[in-house]
């Protein structure tokens, strides 16, 4: 039977409907248990984008698509990466002691610290010495309401939320995919090759965990991904230890006219882009390409008056009523046991990427494609039928591996896609961030 989550999933990515049902799913029992679907949301997203890599595949090389069976055991393991890596056996850096739940004076507010300039800008709004510490933090907060709390860090570019109640924030209406086709060009035929995306261009203008997962995902499956980051916002290191796998990074100054140029030069021969800054952060260096997919992700979704504004899983988690569906016995604001609206909409932009490589080679056109946290957030709120976890056991050690790299020995999670002739893992690992060449291979 075709999996509900899945064939909506597929068809707001725009696949053709009777693909559906060639996806399978191997249970791995009680995985990611939550009050709210997350295990079907995981490997919903997971099976769409290796439905979309098989039927790439098969548009190349000809012949039938192929068999597409997942396997919920690597993806609840995928979905937790971050957890699961250790560099050199020593544990990746999680969040910063000033990111996390704290009590208002009213309720409870979720704040996001882990970049040195957001925990500047946090501590400003607030009116604490920028050596502050997380007992100052909690006495500043407790004196105040949590809806304030928010609107001081927003206008002050702080990132801090409210922990609302489910339905407080508008989630029905936003939608899980914004494809637009964007015309122009001629059919862009790709020769056949051992992977689907081999020989596509992607620039990677993305941070975190959700855009990274993505162009992590694309570069398994063979695309040339070139990460680009401001020399001015270094990258944790760990993150990048974990999402950069597959990927070349470097660094641009987009507002210095020789780097501009670079840059220029790097989208003349892209065939895709992926942008997960603020809306509007990058929009004024894309310009129109014929034939240029690309591809946008936000936090909070359109429309809506936080259209505009930043936001990571945490936050979202928090401000759309998750946080407060997961609340523990004392009411304490709980949280999804992965950051899944990140990994979640990942394997679905990488999926949207897919798709529309796939209708280009018939085509020629560009598309325009649009996600959210806040979206998949509403799916997984509102667009799932919650349903017992089948039969099985999970451990995450068949699904892990280790990896010589320049940051040390890495073990780390291997990725989910899975179809016939799937790689099993990525090329290379990752090199150390920003120090690539800003030149295609």
């Amino acid at each position: 039977m075709t999996d509900a989550a899945t064939a909506y999933a597929w068809d707001a990515l725009g696949g053709p409907p009777a693909l559906a049902e060639r996806v399978a799913y191997a249970p791995a029992g009680a995985v990611l248990p939550a009050r709210l679907p997350v295990r079907q949301l995981a490997r919903a997203t997971v099976g769409v984008c290796s439905l979309a890599a098989a039927e790439l595949a098969a548009r190349r090389n000809g012949g039938g698509i192929p068999a597409v069976r997942v396997d919920e055991g690597a993806v609840a393991t995928a979905f937790v990466s971050e957890r699961h890596l250790r560099i050199d056996g020593r544990e990746a850096t999680a969040f910063a002691p000033l990111s996390g739940f704290w009590r208002t004076a009213d309720g409870w507010v979720r704040t996001h610290a882990n970049y040195p300039h957001h925990r500047a800008r946090l501590l400003a709004a607030l009116g604490l010495p920028e050596r502050a510490e997380p007992d100052a933090l909690a006495a500043e907060l407790a004196r105040r309401v949590a809806r304030e709390v928010q609107e001081t860090a927003y206008a002050a570019g702080a990132l801090a939320v409210a922990a609302v109640r489910p339905g407080e924030f508008p989630l029905r209406n936003l939608p899980l995919a914004e494809p637009r086709d964007t015309g122009g060009g001629t059919p862009h035929p790709l020769p056949p090759a051992a992977l689907p995306a081999d020989g596509v261009r992607v620039l990677d203008l993305t941070r975190v965990i959700a855009g990274p997962v993505a162009t992590r995902t694309l570069a398994l499956l063979g695309a040339d991904v070139l990460r680009v980051d401001s020399p001015h916002l270094p990258e944790d290191p760990d993150a990048h230890a974990d999402t950069g796998f597959g990927k070349r990074s470097t660094r641009l100054d987009l507002a210095d006219p020789h780097d501009r140029r670079t840059f220029d030069g790097l989208l003349a021969r892209a065939d895709v882009v992926v942008t997960g800054y603020r809306p509007g952060a990058l929009d004024r260096f894309l310009t129109d390409h014929p034939g240029l997919i690309v591809a946008r992700l936000g936090a909070w979704g359109r429309p809506g008056p936080w259209a505009a504004r930043r936001g990571f899983d945490s936050l979202v988690q928090a401000g759309t009523g998750i946080a407060m569906t997961e609340a523990t016995g004392d009411g304490r604001p709980g949280v999804l046991p992965a950051q899944a609206l990140d990994h979640g909409t990942g394997y679905l932009l990488a999926a949207g990427v897919l798709r529309a490589l796939t209708d280009r080679m018939a085509t020629g056109g560009g598309r325009h494609l649009r996600f959210s946290l806040a979206g998949t957030a509403s799916w997984l709120c509102h667009g799932i039928t919650p349903a017992p976890p089948p039969d099985g056991t999970y451990a995450p050690d068949p699904w892990l591996t280790e990896t010589p790299s320049p940051y040390g020995r890495l073990r780390h999670a291997l990725p989910p896609i899975a179809y016939d002739g799937a790689p099993r893992t990525w090329a290379r690992p990752p090199g150390r961030w920003g120090t690539d060449a800003p030149a295609w291979t």
